[in-house]
């Protein structure tokens, strides 16, 4: 039997741009929430193995559009998470570009935190979440911070970086990422600069524990 705490779980919608501060915003909510009640999770994580493009080599791979995510699983596993259910989310190699064979056990808890570029282009994604955030950050400081990422932590040279950033980062960003805007509750301007819109977002939070009878 699936517990009234667990069922009344809230799912936070943490979007924008690649580079956009994202996850510099959910570490800052985490910092006064009680981590212990909070599960993160990257819809990166669920990138499709390579073997899944019949053949294609990275670089003909366009990563930035929605079909390139098996969202499909993702939502299956958000479900699965608010029901009370844990969870084994997958595990992306980005320098490999596949999914490891190992998984990651994630346990329910009272609030989900879910990132990512493209989290607001599903409807059925987007009908799953209590508060829909959007970080807005200046298109140069994004591409500095992606290039400062996939050089240190995906190991990409220079050239692949301004090769995918121009031939999909940048139109995927204005087809679908830009527009998903307009699905959101709230808009943060300078992404973790920006402390009284997060602190805005805590309170709502806190609030929304407490309309689920849930300790904020």
């Amino acid at each position: 039997m699936v517990s009234n705490r667990q069922s009344n779980s809230l799912l936070i919608g943490i979007a924008g741009g690649s580079g956009s501060g994202k996850t510099s915003v959910t570490n800052k909510i985490l910092e006064s929430l009680d981590a212990s009640r909070v599960v993160v999770i990257q819809h990166d994580s669920y990138y499709k193995d390579i073997s899944a493009f019949n053949g294609l080599k990275p670089a003909e791979i366009n990563f930035d559009h929605p079909d390139s995510l098996e969202t499909e699983l993702l939502v299956s596993h958000i479900r699965k998470l608010k029901e009370g259910k844990s969870i084994h989310q997958p595990l992306y190699d980005f320098a490999a570009y596949t999914r490891k064979t190992e998984t990651l056990l994630l346990e329910p808890k009272e609030i989900i935190i879910l990132e990512g570029i493209l989290i607001f282009v599903r409807k059925e994604l987007r009908d799953l979440m209590d508060i829909k955030i959007f970080i807005d950050t200046d298109d140069d400081e994004r591409v500095l911070r992606r290039i400062r990422r996939d050089t240190i932590e995906r190991g990409r040279s220079i050239d692949s970086i301004v090769q995918q950033y121009t031939g999909s980062v940048k139109p995927m960003h204005l087809e679908f990422v830009e527009p998903s805007k307009r699905w959101a509750d709230v808009i943060i301007p300078r992404g973790v600069e920006n402390v009284v819109a997060i602190d805005m977002v805590v309170t709502k939070i806190k609030s929304l524990l407490q309309e689920k009878h849930l300790p904020a």
